[in-house]
């Protein structure tokens, strides 16, 4: 429901490309979707993206979304999972991942694990990783997926207020945002390796939307 939700209401709010490597298309059943984590829009930013390449993944993102009037209903409606993190209730969030895979459906994840400190709307490289991602995938023995995303921080970026205010004025300053998905990938067995795999693989996914992103601006 969320993804529909948000691949119908996005065009009032800016302008979503999307593209995929030829392998790119998420594959059918279970996988471990992982992209940069920029803004808190991130999660409708991506899930719209997703769904037009007919993906509707279970999203794990921070619990603080579930506290926000309306979003929250609709993610605790379709089962998508909050992360208490810095929490002794973090670890749930990955064992639920895991039963979801299980099932054969996939996740989708931000392998930050939080937002960039920076309070500007530019872009800037994916941080360093956590090792959930990494560990998801390998203990599940699903493919990896590396979504890349820019153009968010257009549409929310900074403070509460900021953000507040830049969703709300959106409609008319209609932003331009690019995701790619690039191909699926199988991790090597040890979680530090993987984990520098996966982080190299959505860089690289990155790097192609804000090219795409700056060559839709300068047209």
């Amino acid at each position: 429901m969320l993804t529909r939700i948000a691949d119908a209401l996005f065009p009032a709010f800016g302008t979503l490309s999307v593209t995929a490597d030829p392998d790119g298309v998420p594959p059918r059943g279970a996988c471990v979707l992982v992209a940069n984590h920029t803004s808190l829009c991130d999660p409708v930013v991506v899930a719209a993206a997703l769904r037009r390449l007919g993906t509707e993944p279970v999203i794990m993102a921070t619990a603080g979304l579930w506290r926000i009037p309306v979003l929250g209903a609709a993610l605790a409606r379709d089962g998508h999972i909050p992360v208490h993190r810095g929490t002794a209730r973090a670890a749930e969030a990955l064992d639920r991942a895991a039963r979801v895979l299980a099932d054969g459906r996939s996740v989708l994840l931000y392998g930050e694990g939080r937002l960039p400190t920076r309070r500007d709307p530019g872009e800037a490289a994916p941080g360093p990783f956590r090792s959930g991602a990494a560990r998801l995938a390998l203990a599940a023995g699903v493919p990896l997926v590396p979504v890349g995303q820019a153009g968010a921080r257009r549409l929310c970026s900074g403070g509460a207020v900021k953000q507040l205010a830049g969703a709300l004025t959106a409609p008319a300053r209609r932003p331009r945002l690019h995701v790619h998905v690039g191909a699926a990938l199988r991790l090597p067995g040890q979680v530090p390796e993987a984990s520098a795999h996966a982080h190299r693989a959505v860089t690289e996914a990155w790097r192609t939307a804000v090219d795409a992103l700056t060559a839709s601006t300068v047209r």
